[in-house]
């Protein structure tokens, strides 16, 4: 009998884990809350041209499982941008994501890529963006499908900060926090 409630126990404590992150922490962030504040983040002009990217991604208990950089560039035509993302992490691999954009009139924000199942879908508000999406991992990352809460902010300088979380079973498994500013031309490292 002890062993039923310490099982229903663990249930009942994972079910008001799981249910509480949407009133707590990260995912309890809402676009409204960036409303009537500045700088006003345009994609059209904050991710186009040359970009230079990096960044790092942390397991499920905090700790480094990566880093990288990363060259992008944004094109627009009107509404509809392209931002292709050249990837090269630590371990030696690399990556390469473009990414289809439709801005509606009404800030919302349609997303598009190779390994984004269905549409990403989102909103800009003031100096944030707020980006949902379902990726699948590569097959050799496992070929997992993880749910991702994306925000972008913009500050006041023209430097984009970048924090992702990734979601498997409701279960935060990584996280990736990164800075994105138009890459300097002419310039060698």
């Amino acid at each position: 009998m002890t062993a039923l409630f310490v099982c229903l126990g663990v249930v009942i404590a994972a079910v008001l884990f799981a249910v509480s992150r949407r009133w707590i922490g990260f995912t309890a962030q809402r676009p409204a809350d960036f409303a009537g504040k500045g700088p006003a983040f345009d994609l059209r002009h904050h991710l186009s041209g040359p970009i230079q990217c990096e960044g790092v991604i942390y397991g499920p208990l905090g700790r480094v499982a990566s880093r990288f950089v990363a060259d992008m560039q944004g094109t627009w035509d009107g509404n509809i941008g392209t931002l292709s993302e050249d990837f090269r992490y630590d371990s030696g691999l690399s990556q390469a994501r473009c990414w289809t954009l439709q801005l509606g009139n009404d800030g919302g924000i349609r997303a598009q890529a190779s390994d984004i199942v269905g549409d990403g879908t989102g909103v800009v508000t003031g100096p944030s963006v707020m980006l949902k999406y379902r990726i699948r991992l590569d097959p050799s990352a496992g070929g997992h499908v993880l749910d991702v809460t994306d925000w972008m902010y913009l500050m006041e300088n023209g430097t984009i900060m970048n924090r992702s979380q990734f979601f498997k079973w409701g279960i935060k498994v990584a996280e990736l926090v990164a800075t994105m500013r138009p890459k300097q031309m002419g310039l060698s490292a």
